[in-house]
């Protein structure tokens, strides 16, 4: 994962060039006067790290590992059957 760091003054003048600079591990901080305000980061990325605290998607996940954990799991044959 690469984290930049680009003035928003710098921002308002190259903004393609950064937006084409960020990409999946990427995060482009942006500063104001020195100081980190905002950053900008990959959709992809972005998707992650809402459903990482959804709690409808956490709460899935638990339940998940719970069903293995517990040998609910199905077969490749009992999803898919006899696909021939």
């Amino acid at each position: 994962m690469t984290t930049k760091t680009i003035s928003a003054s710098k921002l308002r003048n190259n903004l393609a060039d950064a937006l084409d600079s960020i990409d999946g591990t990427d995060f482009l901080v942006i500063t104001r006067r020195g100081k980190a305000e905002r950053a900008l980061i990959d959709l992809d990325k972005l998707e992650d790290l809402l459903a990482a605290n959804d709690p409808d998607y956490l709460a899935g996940i638990a339940l998940a590992r719970e069903q293995v954990k517990n040998g609910e799991v199905f077969t490749h044959e009992e999803v898919f059957g006899d696909l021939d």
